[in-house]
């Protein structure tokens, strides 16, 4: 079955995770060109909100953390760590199209780093992060170094990943489900205060060149034909290029997850970095890049704020994909 109901003491806000995605699902058809495109574009695919699920999730969750990461996945435990977030199924989500057998297209899920700090995986993501902010942004390191050396404010560990093809418009209920999760468990008494939360994404730079050249690329596959929908005075590029319509920006980075855009303006601290791990010697020879040809970067943001942060952030999220 999908996401379970939950008690219904939640003080009038959604008596369960159902509740809360129709809510915020109908929320963008009603109110967006955008999410009725979306819908229709879907056909016969529905998503479905699950709990992780220890019994089928472990290779779909471990490849998408290795996405995630990227070429430094090996050397921050991805093994270990999805086994930490299955050990936990209550606080998180995962999103199929084909029930609880199947395989998760989506992850979004935290992790206490101060609970699990002698977790071999926690344990390289701390040091992993420490060693990268210190090398490109001293600020952020010391208030990570302060955070991670004392017990008094917990960091809560934001794992967030999806295949490329998933839409943003399921971001936003995932938030407003963790959210829920982590009141939830607390008021059991589980360790889910959070002060601080540590969101891990992965960004990817293109140069005027392989803009202009993507843009004509875009041009070439868009319909001629009269009868094609107008657009709404947007640049809509494609998908492995610039997000949501805007203009480049100034640095040429772009977000694999637009929604990046929304925890960057309530961050106190981020830093965009170059991967640790060199890239495999036939692709440095043939493309210096990854696989795809794509400059890829990581990206870490610190927002002070717990539970209801998400919240608010979901919100944010809602009203921005939310309204055409």
């Amino acid at each position: 079955m999908p996401k379970r109901k939950q008690a219904s003491d939640d003080e009038g806000e959604g008596s369960s995770s159902s509740d809360v995605v129709s809510s915020c699902l109908n929320s963008i058809v009603e109110h967006s060109d955008l999410g009725k495109l979306w819908l229709k574009s879907l056909v016969d695919v529905s998503f479905e909100f699950f709990d992780p699920n220890p019994k089928v999730d472990y290779h779909a969750i471990k490849r998408l953390l290795t996405q995630l990461f990227q070429r430094d996945a090996e050397q921050l435990h991805v093994n270990e760590l999805t086994e930490l977030i299955l050990s936990q199924p209550t606080v998180g989500t995962t999103i199929k199209t084909d029930g609880i057998e199947s395989d998760p297209f989506s992850l979004f899920t935290v992790l206490n780093m101060h609970l699990h700090h002698q977790n071999v995986s926690i344990k390289a993501i701390a040091n992993y992060l420490l060693a990268t902010t210190a090398s490109h942004d001293p600020a952020f390191h010391e208030t990570l170094k302060a955070l991670f050396s004392q017990s008094e404010a917990h960091v809560g560990l934001v794992l967030c990943e999806r295949l490329v093809n998933m839409p943003v418009q399921v971001v936003p209920p995932m938030y407003s489900m963790l959210a829920n999760e982590i009141k939830w468990a607390n008021a059991d008494g589980e360790p889910y205060h959070f002060t601080h939360l540590l969101f891990v994404s992965r960004v990817y730079h293109l140069t005027e060149e392989e803009e202009s050249m993507l843009a004509n690329s875009a041009s070439s596959r868009r319909p001629r034909s009269s009868d094609a929908p107008a657009s709404k005075n947007k640049k809509h590029r494609p998908p492995d290029a610039a997000q949501n319509g805007v203009e480049r920006p100034v640095d040429g980075v772009y977000p694999y997850h637009p929604e990046d855009d929304v925890i960057l303006k309530a961050a106190m601290h981020s830093l965009t970095y170059p991967y640790v791990a060199p890239l495999p010697a036939l692709v440095q020879e043939t493309r210096g890049r990854d696989v795809f040809g794509l400059d890829v970067k990581g990206r870490v943001m610190l927002v002070a704020g717990g539970g209801e942060m998400l919240r608010d952030l979901g919100a944010r999220m809602l009203e921005l994909y939310g309204q055409g």
